[in-house]
């Protein structure tokens, strides 16, 4: 818990925000990535599904880190299947975390820059962003498609300079996972917070080394 708020946001011009897992509940991709894609990836190809499950987790884990992993073009080519007409299939899961919006509007209040800052590809994206209506809530949307390279590598946010203006020592990140956190972190960006329970169906986990959150009420100040 950050025990004085006023003065963590007076030391905050810039807020980087990840979608999947920070913003939006996990619940969705986690269904759809180890529950749906297996089933129609078994159905597909006449496999047992714990078969299947057991394959495609290897691929995912194989890709994980890199452009493919999020890619919905690759994996349509890999797995021989319309992914994206699958994601819309279970569209109705797509939600947002509870205290999101009040936060996004709080930024917004006190004069803070906010950028949406993803992996995800354009296409998910688009998807989440028809059936959220967050689109509008931020200055600019960067996919790490545009970028070049994935928001674990420590050169991302490098490049993310070339595209918006922040101090890195003035900014604030929120994500949950701990490897973007760490590679933020090598490119000098100063207030890290890890999103603690990415999925309304999973335990809260807390990071042993970055400031942990369940929701984004905690860095809001009380009364506000």
């Amino acid at each position: 818990m950050i025990d004085d708020l006023e003065t963590f946001w007076s030391q905050i011009d810039y807020v980087l925000l990840d979608m999947d897992g920070t913003l939006l509940d996990k619940h969705f991709d986690d269904y759809f990535w180890e529950t749906l894609v297996p089933e129609t990836y078994a159905k597909k190809g006449n496999l047992d599904i714990k078969q299947a499950r057991q394959e495609l987790l290897g691929k995912y884990k194989s890709r994980e880190g890199t452009l493919a992993w999020t890619d919905l073009d690759f994996w349509s080519e890999e797995l021989d299947l319309d992914i994206p007409a699958l994601k819309m299939q279970v569209d109705h899961l797509i939600a947002v975390h509870p205290y999101v919006l009040d936060f996004i509007e709080y930024c917004q209040v006190i004069n803070k820059k906010i950028w949406l800052v993803t992996n995800a590809h354009s296409k998910t994206l688009e998807i989440k962003m028809a059936k959220t209506a967050l689109r509008g809530h931020f200055d600019e949307i960067i996919c790490s498609q545009q970028i070049g390279v994935a928001k674990e590598d420590a050169g991302f946010w490098d490049r993310l300079q070339t595209r918006i203006t922040y101090d890195p020592a003035r900014t604030l990140l929120a994500d949950d996972t701990e490897e973007v956190l760490r590679s933020a972190e090598q490119a000098g960006i100063r207030h890290l917070v890890y999103v603690a329970k990415p999925s309304s169906k999973a335990p809260y986990c807390r990071s042993e080394r970055f400031h942990s959150i369940t929701y984004f009420k905690e860095l809001i100040p009380a009364g506000w």
